[in-house]
């Protein structure tokens, strides 16, 4: 059943057909005009009810739907997650940094949406996984205590919005203590006041034209320049000496769990989380910032960039699939070589949501192109007929981890 998704208009997106977003909705959707001035920043593949997809021949919402139908969950799905699919499923085109956040567990979800219901509208939990469509880069998690203490020996204006104090507390922290000093250095930072961050930041990017080209590179000097000029003023642009720095290819993933911060900067992926939109920010927006909430909850844990990645493993030859630590969701990324006629979907014990991102494909007597979004019950079989034989064709499922 072919989905009539959402698409979420945010300032971060990318202008018009730059978004890979609107392209894949002006592909599958004839009547879908692109706005060249609009920004297309996400898709979304689900029934959340802040972009809820529907059935498009019939126009009934895919939650009734599957309110109405429930057997289409698969029963493992429904025996653990009752009647509601558990995952929201997307894709993002960044054209500017998202804001630097963190997304609660379950039960900080639930005590922050009943003393808040405004602003964090639902009481679930948001682990979520991205895998790259194109080069896109993102900070996530906390850098090795070796290369942030590296950062605040050479760059004063780091130290300036940090505190001297503090900066020598976590300079001479035992392994023990690291948390809690980095703890301490992090709210600093975040609760600087704020014409003392612009200050800083000001002498920091005007001192850029004074260095040599190696210490450029590795004080992120252009990455500097491009939050600040998004950004101007904006504390977050100081956490790319704390948080890790990535640059994933097409097909390198990542996954972030509850308490994790991160921040996506640029490019276009696929995105699979539980079915959430919670949020707490703290830099790099012009939304709401929620900093206490966010220091209380963040994990000052820090790791190599290498601990965030995740790796597929391989379903079969044409098919590698991502399963985060979360039963909500994994996602199946399947790539069909030009020449191949066709391919049978392995069926899924539980319901899911394929996206055809490179090709076209005949799919029972109907022709699906490129942005299709098909929902498929649970134990379906379904065949594929490869009609563009060209070029190889890319999909993603998303279906529960379960």
């Amino acid at each position: 059943m072919e989905l009539k998704c959402a698409v979420q208009m945010y300032n971060w997106g990318k202008n018009g057909m730059d978004s890979m977003v609107a392209t894949l909705m002006k592909s599958a959707n004839a009547d879908f005009v692109v706005d060249e001035q609009k920004n297309y920043a996400e898709l979304w593949m689900g029934t959340h009810e802040n972009g809820p997809s529907y059935l498009k021949d019939a126009d009934v919402s895919l939650q009734k739907y599957i309110q109405e139908n429930i057997e289409v969950l698969g029963s493992d799905t429904v025996q653990t997650f009752g009647s509601n699919l558990p995952f929201l499923f997307k894709v993002l085109s960044i054209n500017k940094a998202l804001s630097i956040q963190v997304h609660p567990n379950k039960e900080k979800a639930k005590e922050l949406h009943k003393l808040y219901p405004n602003i964090y509208r639902d009481p679930n939990h948001k682990p979520e996984l991205a895998i790259a469509l194109t080069p896109f880069e993102a900070l996530c998690g906390f850098r090795p205590i070796n290369e942030i203490k590296d950062y605040l020996n050479n760059i004063p204006e780091l130290v300036a919005v940090i505190g001297e104090a503090n900066v020598s507390l976590l300079l001479r922290a035992a392994d023990s203590m690291v948390s809690d000093v980095l703890q301490q250095c992090f709210r600093s930072l975040m609760t600087c006041d704020s014409n003392e961050v612009t200050r800083q930041l000001k002498n920091l990017i005007n001192r850029l034209h004074d260095i040599d080209d190696s210490y450029k590179q590795w004080i992120k000097a252009d990455l500097l320049k491009r939050l600040h000029m998004d950004y101007p003023g904006d504390v977050g642009c100081f956490t790319i000496y704390l948080f890790n720095y990535m640059m994933l290819q097409p097909g390198e993933a990542i996954y972030i769990g509850p308490n994790i911060p991160h921040a996506y900067l640029s490019g276009d992926c696929i995105e699979c989380m539980a079915c959430s939109d919670n949020v707490i920010r703290a830099g790099l927006t012009p939304k709401l910032k929620d900093v206490p909430t966010l220091i209380q909850i963040l994990s000052f844990e820090c790791e190599s960039l290498s601990a965030k990645k995740i790796q597929p493993s391989r379903e079969d030859l044409f098919t590698e699939v991502f399963r985060p630590p979360m039963p909500e969701f994994a996602v199946a990324k399947i790539t069909l070589p030009p020449g191949r006629p066709s391919y049978n979907l392995k069926p899924r014990s539980s319901a899911s949501i394929l996206l055809i991102v490179d090709g076209k494909a005949g799919i029972s007597s109907k022709i699906f192109s490129r942005g299709s979004v098909l929902f498929i019950p649970a134990n379906d079989e379904v065949e594929i007929k490869v009609l563009c034989g060209c070029h190889p064709m890319l999909m993603f499922q998303a279906f529960p981890n379960i």
